[in-house]
Formats: C-alpha cells, sequence, structure tokens
C-alpha cells in the first residue's frame, strides 16, 4: 500500500485539497449515487461522467502492479484509487472552468530546461531526453501529459493564493514562535523500569499466563529433500535435463502427486523434523519452510539448490521457558510491556490531572534534569516530533517526550524566553516566505469548502465491485 499512500501524498505543494472533499462525502452513496444503476460509469461529478474504463487507463498508468491491486482489494485499494481519480478531474474542472492555459510553446521550454535533458552547456540534448523516457518506459505523449497536467495543477493553485501578503507582525510572530527559547526539566524513566536483570522467573511464568492466547507459539512437523544436479541427473552440471526434471516435479505437485512418492521416485533423501519453531540459530532451509507454511506442498529454489517440502502437522503450543532462546524473547517482551505500562499510568495522571508539581518533584528528587532548547528545530538531545510538541505546550504543564532512540522521558515546560526577529538579516526573507505559505495554505483550505458547494460528487457502488471482479482473475 506503500506506492498507493505516496500516490495519494503527491500532490502539488503537499497541499491536502481535493482529497479532504472525497473523505468528507464518504464512499456511501451520497448525493443519491446512480439511480439509473449505469454499470459503465463509476462516478459523476456534477454532469461529468467518470467511467469504468477512465479507472482502468488511471491504474494502469499509475504503475501499481496487477499483484498489489489484488492483495489489497479488501483493503480499499479501488476506492483509494478512484478517490485520487475524482481529485484529478475536479482539478481539471477548476482549470477549465478558470481557462488557465499551459501552451505547446511553454511546454517545450520546461523540457528544454530540465537539467537531466541538458549537456555540461545546458544545451538540450534529445537524445538525452529519449534515453529518460526508455529507462522509465514512459511514451513521450504520457510524459508530456503529466508535466503539462502538473503546471496547469500549479497555475491553478498560484491563481487562487495570489496576492498572499504577510503583515510584518505575522511575519515576526512566527519567528518568535519557532525561536524562543524553551528551558525544560525532564526526568528519565528509564530508572524506573524492570531491567532484564531485575526480572525472577516467575514474573515471566505469570507473565505468560495472563497472555498465553497471544503468546502462543506455532510449532509444524515437516520432511524435505534436497535436490541438485547430483543426486537427481548424476552429474554436477546444470542443465536442460535438470530443469525438465524440476518441472516435471513442479506439474506432480499441482497435479496433488504426494511427497512421498515424488521423493520415492527420485530416490531422494529426506529429512523428517518434528516439532520445529522458528529459531535464527536454525538452518536455512527450515527457516524458509516455516516461513511459506501455509503452503503444505511445494518446492523453491535455495542457493544452488532446489527444495522440495511437506508441512505434516500445525499446532499452537505455550511458549516452552526452558527454551533459552525462547525465554529470551520472552522477556524482551516482558520488559518493553512493564515500560509500557509504567509510562501509561504517567501519561493517564497527567490527561485527567492528577499529575502535580509535587508528583514530579517525588518521582524525580535528584534525577531531575534541566535542558533548554534553543528553536523548535533543537533535535540534539529529543526527537524532532517532540521538541515540536513541547514548543505548543504552556508553561507549567507535563508531557512525555522521546529521543531519537526511542528512550522515554517525562517533561515540564518550565519558560520561554523571546527571541526577536532582526529585520536586516537574512531570516527576514525566509520567515516572509513562510509566513506567506502558511496563509496561502489557509486560502486553498477555504477553497475546499467552496469545492464542497460547487461540485457533487455521486460514486457508483455497483461499478466499482465490478473493477473489483476484473482484478480478482
Amino acid at each position: 500500500m506503500s506506492v498507493i499512500k505516496n500516490l495519494n501524498r503527491n500532490k502539488i505543494g503537499g497541499i491536502i485539497l481535493i482529497l479532504v472533499i472525497i473523505i468528507a462525502f464518504g464512499f456511501g452513496g451520497f448525493g443519491g449515487g446512480f439511480l439509473s444503476n449505469n454499470q459503465n460509469n463509476i462516478a459523476k461529478i456534477n454532469k461529468n461522467n467518470i467511467t469504468k474504463q477512465d479507472l482502468i487507463n488511471y491504474i494502469q498508468q499509475s504503475g501499481i502492479s496487477q499483484k498489489t491491486i489484488q492483495d489489497n482489494l479488501n483493503n480499499d485499494v479501488i476506492e483509494e484509487l478512484l478517490s485520487t481519480l475524482i481529485s484529478t478531474k475536479l482539478l481539471d474542472l477548476e482549470i477549465e472552468d478558470f481557462d488557465i492555459k499551459f501552451t505547446e510553446n511553454s511546454l517545450s521550454k520546461k523540457i528544454k530546461l530540465n537539467d537531466n535533458f541538458v549537456d555540461e552547456n545546458g544545451i538540450f540534448q534529445r537524445i538525452k531526453y529519449e534515453k529518460f523516457l526508455l529507462e522509465n518506459n514512459i511514451p513521450a505523449t504520457l510524459f508530456e501529459k503529466r508535466l503539462r497536467d502538473r503546471e496547469l495543477q500549479k497555475k491553478l493553485f498560484n491563481f487562487i493564493g495570489a496576492g498572499t501578503i504577510s503583515p510584518n507582525f505575522l511575519v515576526s510572530k512566527l519567528y518568535e514562535n519557532e525561536n524562543k527559547k524553551l528551558k525544560i526539566d525532564f526526568i528519565d524513566l528509564e530508572i524506573f523500569y524492570k531491567k532484564n536483570d531485575q526480572t525472577i522467573n516467575q514474573d515471566l511464568v505469570k507473565f505468560v499466563n495472563e497472555n498465553s492466547d497471544r503468546l502462543k507459539v506455532e510449532y509444524i512437523d515437516f520432511k524435505y529433500s534436497i535436490i541438485n544436479p547430483q543426486n537427481l541427473i548424476g552429474i554436477k552440471e546444470y542443465n536442460q535435463d535438470f530443469f525438465d526434471k524440476i518441472d516435471e516435479i513442479e506439474n506432480n505437485i499441482l497435479n496433488g502427486v504426494s511427497f512421498d512418492t515424488i521423493v520415492s521416485d527420485l530416490s531422494l533423501n529426506k529429512k523428517i523434523i518434528k516439532d520445529y519453531k522458528y529459531s535464527n540459530k536454525s538452518n536455512s532451509i527450515e527457516k524458509k519452510i516455516y516461513e511459506v507454511r501455509n503452503n503444505k506442498i511445494d518446492i523453491f529454489e535455495n542457493n544452488e539448490n532446489f527444495i522440495i517440502y511437506k508441512i505434516e502437522n500445525t499446532s499452537e503450543k505455550k511458549p516452552d521457558l526452558n527454551d533459552a532462546e525462547t525465554k529470551n524473547d520472552i522477556l524482551k517482551l516482558f520488559v518493553q510491556k512493564n515500560k509500557f505500562d509504567y509510562s501509561s499510568k504517567i501519561l493517564e495522571k497527567i490527561r485527567n490531572k492528577s499529575f502535580t508539581e509535587n508528583s514530579f518533584l517525588e518521582l524525580g528528587k535528584d534525577q531531575i534534569q534541566s535542558l533548554t532548547l534553543n528553536s523548535v528545530r533543537d533535535n540534539k538531545r529529543f526527537d524532532i516530533d517532540s521538541v515540536k510538541m513541547l514548543y505548543t505546550l504552556p508553561i507549567n504543564t507535563f508531557t512525555l517526550i522521546d529521543d531519537e532512540k526511542e528512550k522515554i522521558y517525562l517533561a515540564k515546560i518550565v519558560d520561554y524566553k523571546d527571541s526577536k526577529l532582526d529585520k536586516s538579516t537574512d531570516n527576514m526573507k525566509s520567515y516572509i516566505d513562510k509566513e506567506n505559505t502558511r496563509l496561502k495554505n489557509s486560502i486553498l483550505k477555504s477553497y475546499d469548502f467552496f469545492l464542497n458547494d460547487k461540485y457533487n460528487v455521486n460514486i457508483n457502488q455497483a461499478a466499482i465491485s465490478n473493477i473489483k471482479n476484473l482484478f480478482q482473475w
């Protein structure tokens, strides 16, 4: 799904625009749906139809493989792709409504000025352009259409947010908010967590008993044979005869011939494994068989050999604490849960406003540390997301934060110290640009509500089901 998520995120300037509308509507047959039950149209924006073929073409052009689509049909992948297509169509309608143009001459200049297609002297080289298209398997017409669409969308967004100029006091306020110094007191909660060497066997037994259903380990009984040219055709070389035999084995498996029959007919040795659970100490063959255990019988390649295997039995058992590796895994889980539970209790008290200054002092005692953060970008000690959160909190509040190593700390906001913007420095321009962008984004969010009233979007659920059926074959 990462491909699809990236596709959804890839909007001009990172602005969440049209998708907000689609999500707000939902896919529940809003706007009355398709009363005519037209199976050819999958969606309608006002009087403009989006056909099933439009969606299929869009999916093909997205570069997402058919297998990815098939594997994620139950995760609403078709609905996700339809939402991005509708977003694109809405933008196209707005571009048309505002009569925004991007000429062939402008497109040609854009391509010829692309750094990827010019030589060291900045001169456009058509061979570089054609090589780029071949390497990326993109027809020139599709590449140029995508480029034109992207430029038109930029023009639309610039048109909507044109003339955005922030007053100086907002620029100064933005600078002060991001660069004021923040003093905090904090406690490293690691000192309160139960350590590995402090955990006794009774703790682990109790932990396993309380979480037996979630901690059950799957064991399998299986048998397998190693196949190579030497034991299959009597020579060490890989040749066509060998691979023909491998094809024959695969066909026998598909035709339901048993593992024992295949191995016996080929005079192969087999290895029988009982009560196996995954272990890093196992050989690569046994680990691979455990990973693909849902296929009861199969053949796969492993380094220079082929492996044919048969899963005889699977069972779930309570973790065996007498096994050193299992015990070590359970110990890690126990310690991790202890950390989570301890931190959660403190966080719950903070949320309920029952964690006070006295609570902080009593907990920390001589373990309280102090630190001054120089700006909202100061992540030398704590994770940047934690720093950003700290800067949103008022004085004398408490919160949990973490560092890059995921260690957890209890922090208290002690004081802020303002930092004034020197209007004669380069910082002034950068913060003017940043505040203008923020203001433009705010305008574009308001534009969302305008589009919400302007366009009526209907979804044909029956047509979506038909599209899904196409990918199930």
